[in-house]
């Protein structure tokens, strides 16, 4: 037997442990079906959880073109860089001793900054956080900064110009309190056409020759995902792809997604969800991919590599396992970085890009076709 077929057997034969229990970040607390006793996040019955609310305000007209970056508070910023340089290829574009600016590829920047530990909030576990993503910021075509002003503030918003030389943008906060910055195509999305010339310093262990091609997803917990869903479909031209009961996954441009999960407001009990947002974490694809490759350079560098195929099935002994990541329709590993933050890895690209989507499809919304969203397969 070959060394690539007994250890696919091996891990097959863990199927029905702890190794391939459902995953904490499994989607939607709807799949599993709708009005279930006992679920608090799913108890209406489909037609009512997914019904949909008056949109916040008229669309914009705008389209996301980039992504100008997301903005990391790390309590050890230059740790936090030459692991990201080191495992998923990023590029240092700048230090200047306060934080990191760095490529991802060549689709968006991440900017790590420096942040005192007593500035995280507890976790519920009482620990503290030493990793926390703070803001991002996206490329609208179409700019004119008075209108683009303009069009904020008849929305309700109240714009904060940040312009550097020919780069221009406005800062607002959503209906979370969330930083968004809405910037012109003259910032860090044309820097990335040059190559960056700083220096990362030493890695943490050898490079794993990986690319980072792909946004899979930011896991956005919001108060009230309904709300959220229509805020940035209609501010920055988002397509939404369907309603679960419990979330919402957002095709930002063609850059990747944006999975808005929270509060239902038709439900009761999360209706007084209190306003707040947090990206809890951020899932990326790579390349190349291959299921066993992947986890043993993870492994190899002392990282966890924790499975994650987001779809789950009932065994032959009735306990819920997840799919086995060799034949799933999602692929996908979590690991933490070096200030403790929850990093995904994953084979989508923009070709798979609704290859999660249509994994976690519940089936009772296979029917569903909400107009002017993007459709999915059966």
């Amino acid at each position: 037997m070959s060394d690539h077929l007994s250890r696919r057997a091996l891990l097959g034969g863990l199927s029905g442990t702890a190794l391939f229990a459902p995953s904490a970040f499994g989607q939607g607390g709807c799949r599993d079906g709708y009005a279930l006793t006992g679920n608090a996040r799913c108890p209406l019955p489909v037609d009512q959880a997914t019904k949909p609310i008056p949109e916040v305000f008229a669309s914009t007209g705008w389209k996301t073109t980039a992504l100008e970056s997301f903005t990391i508070d790390v309590v050890d910023y230059k740790k936090e860089a030459a692991f990201y340089a080191a495992l998923m290829g990023w590029r240092l574009r700048e230090d200047d001793g306060k934080q990191a600016i760095m490529d991802v590829g060549n689709w968006g920047s991440c900017i790590f900054r420096a942040a005192p530990a007593s500035s995280f909030t507890p976790a519920a576990n009482g620990q503290l956080p030493r990793s926390a993503v703070k803001a991002f910021a996206w490329v609208i075509d179409k700019w004119d900064a008075r209108a683009v002003a303009a069009a904020l503030s008849k929305r309700g918003m109240t714009p904060v110009a940040d312009n550097n030389g020919a780069f221009q943008s406005f800062r607002v906060h959503d209906r979370d309190g969330w930083d968004l910055q809405i910037c012109n195509d003259k910032g860090l999305s044309a820097a990335r056409k040059r190559k960056p010339i700083a220096q990362i310093g030493a890695p943490p262990f050898a490079a794993t020759g990986w690319d980072t091609v792909w946004l899979d997803h930011f896991s956005f917990r919001v108060s009230n995902y309904k709300e959220s869903a229509s805020y940035y479909a209609n501010l920055l031209g988002w397509r939404r792809t369907y309603d679960e009961g419990t979330q919402n996954e957002l095709e930002a441009g063609d850059i990747g997604e944006v999975l808005c999960r929270g509060g239902n407001p038709f439900v009761a009990a999360q209706a007084g969800t209190p306003k707040g947002a947090v990206i809890d974490h951020i899932s990326l694809g790579i390349s190349p991919w291959d299921v066993e490759e992947v986890r043993t350079a993870l492994e190899s560098r002392g990282l966890k590599a924790q499975i994650d195929t987001s779809a789950a099935h009932v065994g032959p002994d009735g306990k819920i396992i997840s799919d086995d990541i060799y034949q799933a329709a999602f692929q996908s590993y979590h690991t933490d970085t070096p200030n403790g933050f929850n990093l995904q890895i994953s084979w989508n690209t923009l070709d798979k890009r609704l290859a999660l989507a249509n994994a976690v499809k519940p089936k009772a919304l296979r029917k569903y076709q909400t107009p002017g969203q993007q459709p999915l397969s059966p």
